[in-house]
């Protein structure tokens, strides 16, 4: 993004005018969208611009929500990581909906996010771990995720206790930490407009194909 078009940004902030919706076809892939608003993101200077929000529900109905990076996409999907003994992780197994959200706000751009998810390979998860600087590797490790401290220094004393066990050699990849796939049917991209008259262009999966149609603000 050039200076001019940040200066922009920055002069229509709440106006949702900074940049214009690209040129939708019945042939554009939702996934190549996605990659140019991405990329308008990182060009942006957004702290994070793949951080996301990623919403599951209980098996009671009871819905929840937190922030987590995206790590990759392609046409299958959307990945991050966790481990798998967290609450999003257990929600996830009993009930495989999600929903993520991304949100650019210096850009006025939201990209809502509707689908199912599948766990990613154990190599590929393996393959991302290793990765991670070795801090992150012997935190996963530390971390017993979504569980309730014992007392206040456990977590120190665990992760001392895996700095020492794990002090030579590769830290081996957990079986209980891996990636989550995210596979959409439902993907919308709103961008803000003046006077709330804003952009709302949906893609919904039918089969094969990637139906469109727009949304009243």
């Amino acid at each position: 993004m050039t200076l001019f078009e940040k200066l922009r940004c920055l002069f229509t902030f709440g106006q949702g005018v900074a940049l214009p919706l690209p040129d939708i076809t019945d042939e554009s892939s939702p996934f190549a969208l996605f990659q140019q608003w991405f990329d308008d993101a990182n060009k942006s200077g957004i702290l994070l611009p793949e951080s996301m929000s990623v919403s599951t529900c209980s098996s009671s109905g009871q819905p929840s929500s937190r922030m987590v990076l995206l790590k990759s996409f392609d046409d299958k999907g959307f990945i991050f990581y966790t481990n798998y003994s967290s609450r999003k992780s257990h929600e996830l197994t009993s009930n495989d909906k999600v929903a993520l959200l991304f949100h650019w706000n210096v850009l006025q751009r939201q990209v809502r996010i509707e689908g199912t998810v599948e766990k990613v390979s154990t190599e590929e998860s393996a393959e991302y771990f290793h990765s991670r600087d070795r801090g992150s590797q012997v935190g996963a490790w530390a971390s017993k995720q979504s569980q309730k401290l014992t007392y206040d220094n456990e977590l120190k004393d665990r992760m001392k206790h895996y700095s020492e066990k794990f002090s030579e050699g590769e830290v081996p990849h957990p079986e209980f930490w891996g990636g989550w796939r995210v596979k959409p049917h439902f993907i919308e991209f709103w961008q803000g407009r003046a006077n709330r008259l804003h952009d709302r262009v949906c893609f919904e999966k039918a089969e094969n194909n990637w139906l469109q149609h727009k949304l009243h603000p």
